[in-house]
C-alpha cells in the first residue's frame, strides 16, 4: 500500500497572505530567518493578520541558512514556554524546515534528534499545534512536503528528516514574497525545484499521482527559470508555483542520489559551504548519466515533455545538455573543482562523504543502486568534471 499526502489547504496567488486573518486559534509562534521578511514588510503583514484573527503573536527570529540542531532545540524551548496552537513558518526552506523540527520537540520534549533520523518514525503530531508555511523562495517546496533538512555541524552532516506528520496543514504560496529574491538565489532554488521534479519522476516510488505533478513542474521550470533569473516577475510567479508542484511530487515519490550527494557535501569542506540548490545543479547531469543505465526511458519521457526529440539515448544526452545550458546561463559551476573545493581536502574526505551519501535517506528510492565505492567514483567525476562511464 502506498500513500499520497498533501497539506489540507493550499492558498496561492496575489494577496494569499490575507488568509491568515481567518485562522482560528489563541496563540501563534512565527518562525522566520535572517531579516529579509522584516525588511520587505512581510513579517509586519503576517503579525497584523494574525492579530486581526484574534491571536497573541510571538516571534522566533534569526534561523540561519541550513538550520542547526541547536537552533531547533532553542526554538522548541521557546514554543514550550509560549504554548502556541499555531506554528507559522515564513521564509526560505531554512526557517520552515527548522520550525517543522521545533514542532516535534515542542510536542514531545523527551524525543531526541537521533530518534528522528530514521525516516517515517515520528510521533503523532498536532497534539498541541497546527502548522502553516509561507515560502519566500521558489525551490525547497517545504511548505507542501513531509521533509525537513537539519544540519549537525559537529559532524558536518545534513540530515533529511522525513515523516508525513510534518506535512504542513496549510501552505500559503504568495508570489509577492518570491519577487524579493536576488538572482543567485533564483538560480539555486530554481535548479533545486528542477532536481526535485526530475528525481521524483525517475524515483522507484513514482506513481500515477506523482508523475503529472513532476512533468508539469519540469515543463514550467524549462519555460520560466531563465526569465525569472533575468528579473521577469511574471516568470518569477510561475516559478513559485512550479516549485510547489515539484514539492508535491517528491514529497510522495521521494528523491534520489543527487540529493544524497548534496546533503553530504553542503557542510563538509573548509573552503566554503555549498548551497543546496547549487550542489543539486552541479550534480544532476552526472547522476542522470549514471542512472540512465536503468532509467533511460523515464529520462527520455522528461526530455520529450519539453520538446526534445530523438532516440531514448539521444533524448537523455540532450536533456543533460539543456541542464548544462541552464547552469551556464545562471553562472553555476560545472564541477566541484571549478566551485573552489580544495583538491587535497576533497581526496582526504571523499571516501567518508561517499559512505555517508549512500546511507542518506534519499538513496533508497534512486532508480539505480549504488555502493560507497561507486559513489566515490561518481564524486570524482563531479569533482574533475569528467564523463560518467560506469
Amino acid at each position: 500500500m502506498m500513500r499520497f499526502t498533501l497539506p489540507r489547504d493550499l492558498y496561492y496567488g496575489k494577496d494569499a497572505l490575507e488568509v491568515l486573518k481567518t485562522l482560528k486559534g489563541k496563540k501563534a509562534m512565527v518562525v522566520v530567518g535572517g531579516g529579509s521578511m522584516k525588511r520587505f514588510g512581510f513579517l509586519d503583514k503576517v503579525e497584523a493578520y494574525l492579530k486581526e484573527a484574534g491571536m497573541e503573536v510571538q516571534l522566533f527570529e534569526g534561523v540561519e541558512p541550513d538550520p542547526s540542531v541547536e537552533t531547533v532545540m532553542k526554538g522548541a524551548a521557546a514554543m514550550r514556554e509560549f504554548e502556541p496552537d499555531w506554528i507559522v513558518a515564513m521564509g526560505g526552506g531554512s526557517p520552515i524546515d527548522a520550525a517543522k523540527a521545533m514542532w516535534v520537540f515542542y510536542e514531545y520534549p523527551d524525543c531526541t534528534f537521533e530518534q528522528l533520523i530514521t525516516p517515517f518514525s515520528f510521533p503523532e503530531l498536532r497534539q498541541k499545534a497546527k502548522f502553516l508555511a509561507i515560502p519566500s523562495t521558489s525551490g525547497t517546496a517545504t511548505e507542501v512536503t513531509a521533509f525537513s533538512v537539519i544540519t549537525d555541524y559537529a559532524k558536518g552532516i545534513k540530515y533529511p528528516l522525513a515523516d508525513f506528520n510534518i506535512t504542513p496543514d496549510i501552505a500559503v504560496v504568495d508570489p509577492a514574497l518570491a519577487e524579493t529574491m536576488p538572482p543567485k538565489l533564483v538560480a539555486y532554488t530554481g535548479m533545486d525545484a528542477l532536481t526535485h521534479a526530475i528525481e521524483a519522476y525517475v524515483s522507484t516510488l513514482n506513481s500515477p499521482f506523482t508523475d503529472p505533478l513532476a512533468i508539469k513542474a519540469i515543463q514550467m521550470v524549462n519555460k520560466y527559470l531563465v526569465d525569472s533569473y533575468n528579473g521577469n516577475m511574471g516568470a518569477r510567479e510561475q516559478m513559485h508555483y512550479a516549485q510547489c508542484l515539484a514539492g508535491q511530487a517528491f514529497s510522495n515519490a521521494l528523491l534520489g542520489i543527487v540529493h544524497s550527494m548534496a546533503h553530504k557535501t553542503g557542510a563538509a569542506f573548509s573552503t566554503g559551504h555549498i548551497a543546496h540548490g547549487c550542489a543539486n545543479a552541479m550534480y544532476l547531469p552526472y547522476v542522470i548519466k549514471y542512472n540512465a543505465k536503468v532509467a533511460e526511458a523515464r529520462y527520455a519521457d522528461i526530455a520529450r515533455s519539453i520538446g526534445i526529440d530523438g532516440t531514448d539515448a539521444e533524448c537523455v544526452e540532450t536533456l543533460r545538455s539543456r541542464i548544462d545550458s541552464f547552469n551556464k546561463q545562471m553562472n553555476i559551476p560545472k564541477s566541484l573543482k571549478e566551485f573552489g573545493i580544495n583538491e587535497d581536502e576533497f581526496k582526504e574526505k571523499v571516501a567518508e562523504i561517499s559512505k555517508n551519501a549512500v546511507a542518506d535517506a534519499c538513496t533508497g528510492s534512486n532508480p539505480r543502486e549504488i555502493t560507497p565505492e561507486v559513489m566515490e567514483k561518481l564524486f570524482n567525476c563531479v569533482y574533475y568534471g569528467t564523463e560518467v562511464d560506469f
